[in-house]
């Protein structure tokens, strides 16, 4: 999925401040740690592995997105800047 920075600069301040804090889903959030966990312990099964992947897709776009949402609040001074 390809994510376009304008379009987080028309939203509302609400909306890139929500967009800011996103968060992955509580249930795809424990089972990708799960599958993490057995990957690292080398017992992931091959039949997880797609599973696996999706969930780290999911993660990695959620994760650019609120990426652009705190650069955009910061640069509109919704926020501060995070600590480096």
């Amino acid at each position: 999925m390809i994510f376009r920075t304008e379009s987080i600069e028309s939203l509302s301040d609400s909306e890139v401040i929500a967009l800011s804090e996103l968060q992955m889903e509580s249930e795809q959030d424990i089972r990708l740690s799960q599958l993490l966990q057995k990957q690292q312990a080398d017992t992931l099964e091959e039949t997880e592995r797609p599973e696996l992947w999706t969930l780290m897709q999911i993660y990695q776009t959620l994760l650019v997105k609120k990426a652009a949402a705190l650069r955009e609040s910061v640069s509109r001074g919704l926020r501060e800047p995070l600590e480096s």
